[in-house]
């Protein structure tokens, strides 16, 4: 990966423990497991949600959870992002007045881990957005990313328990992001493009997790044409990304991949025959219910 890349840092004490117990054959051990903690969230004086996440990043989970879920606009001025890490609470304020108290009514609990949710009136704008139909992403690009993306190191590598979002250009790896929620690891992405005027259109975003309706509504929210995953599908975010043009790639592990919609991006330039396996520690992993990758 690249210097100026943001990527997991496995040896962060704040991110994970260890941890004693006992094997399988009874002998003594230890092993890391990752941390999770509350961090409540307030856009200027609401209070808007508490979530649980790993502690990283608390201004980039912030300032995306609140885009994607249209509570910031892209030409909002944020004046300030706070945060205390005490009493685990991040404040984001806006100069623009808001006031979403029937908004937060609407709230739908979502298929994500750790409380993800998305409101009602999202649909409309999915409705609404354009991707870019000249954006291409060739298999040897695929291939490329999984082999980074699999040696980099991360906590998933360390301790499980994890999902990672990563967003590239061509096959490099820009953004790697990992949190005990995919929909939180998504936000801090999120929250990275807005805060830095990162554009999407020549981008693609690789999980870890499933290809819910969620990731595919954040996908299409953010601008990404191109979204894929180590992980399987649901029907309606197979429908979702059909409606919305989005090229969405799952199960890709080792050689294999599937193409459920946007085929048209896909360049396919790479032999499959010459790809490698999948490394060990990712084909135990894979073995794993999803839910678990």
């Amino acid at each position: 990966m690249k210097e100026n890349c943001i990527y997991p840092d496995p040896d962060d004490p704040r991110l994970s423990v260890p941890v004693h117990g006992r094997d399988q054959d009874g002998e003594e051990m230890e092993t890391h497991v990752v941390t999770e903690r509350p961090l409540t969230l307030f856009l200027n004086g609401q209070e808007i949600v508490t979530m649980m996440t790993i502690g990283d990043y608390p201004d980039l989970l912030a300032a995306g959870y609140l885009f994607n879920q249209n509570m910031l606009r892209a030409d909002d001025e944020i004046t300030a992002i706070d945060y205390d890490d005490d009493l685990d609470v991040v404040v984001v304020r806006t100069k623009r007045e808001t006031d979403f108290e029937e908004k937060l009514k609407k709230k739908t609990q979502t298929s994500g881990c750790a409380q993800g949710t998305i409101f009602g009136d999202l649909m409309e704008e999915f409705e609404d957005v354009k991707l870019n139909q000249e954006a291409r992403v060739h298999t040897s690009w695929l291939y490329e990313l999984q082999k980074k993306i699999n040696t980099a190191p991360s906590l998933y590598l360390k301790a499980g328990a994890i999902h990672g979002c990563v967003l590239c250009k061509e096959d490099n790896p820009l953004i790697y992001i990992e949190d005990v929620g995919r929909h939180n690891a998504v936000d801090k992405i999120a929250g990275h493009m807005l805060l830095n005027d990162v554009s999407s259109d020549d981008k693609i975003f690789y999980t870890t997790g499933r290809l819910t309706s969620e990731m595919v509504i954040k996908t299409v929210k953010m601008g990404i044409p191109i979204l894929c995953s180590r992980s399987g599908f649901t029907a309606w975010g197979v429908d979702l990304a059909r409606q919305s043009g989005l090229t969405l790639i799952g199960r890709m592990r080792g050689r294999r991949f599937v193409v459920l919609s946007g085929a048209e991006r896909v360049v396919f330039d790479a032999d499959p025959a010459r790809v490698g396996d999948e490394p060990a520690r990712h084909a135990r992993k894979a073995s794993q219910p999803e839910e678990a990758v």
